[in-house]
């Protein structure tokens, strides 16, 4: 049996916002482009699905269902039909949050492209940050 392991960085950031009121925000699909260009520049609700434009193209983004946990797990395919899986949760504390998206290597991905995706997240994490504190 042949086993893959595979290369995850978890990226955080902290929001000087309530974890509930930023869960909100980032759960609704339509704020992406407000928060994470990096992954779509604008989003549409299209026959029951959130469909992006994303620089690589058209993307589908499915979140998993709202939740008590702050889980804001994602799943987005590409143009080629490859399901790429985020794993993403909102971590209360005290009266702020903490905001952790765990970047997966994809098993295509050369060292270079998993920087520059980790630069990416780094980046919409910021633009998340400066959307919830700046209201």
């Amino acid at each position: 049996m042949t086993t893959t392991t595979r290369t995850s960085r978890h990226l955080s950031i902290s929001v000087d916002r309530p974890a509930q009121e930023v869960y909100d925000y980032v759960s609704d699909p339509g704020n992406i482009p407000g928060w994470a260009p990096g992954l779509a520049r604008s989003v549409e609700r299209l026959d029951g699905r959130w469909v992006g434009e994303s620089p690589m193209g058209r993307v589908v983004i499915v979140f998993t269902p709202r939740n008590d946990f702050g889980v804001l797990d994602h799943d987005v395919t590409l143009p080629s039909g490859e399901t790429v899986r985020n794993p993403m949760r909102v971590i209360a504390d005290g009266p702020g949050c903490e905001v952790v998206f765990t970047l997966r290597r994809q098993p295509w991905m050369s060292d270079a492209e998993f920087r520059r995706d980790a630069e990416a997240v780094s980046a919409d994490l910021a633009a998340l940050k400066r959307v919830m504190e700046q209201g």
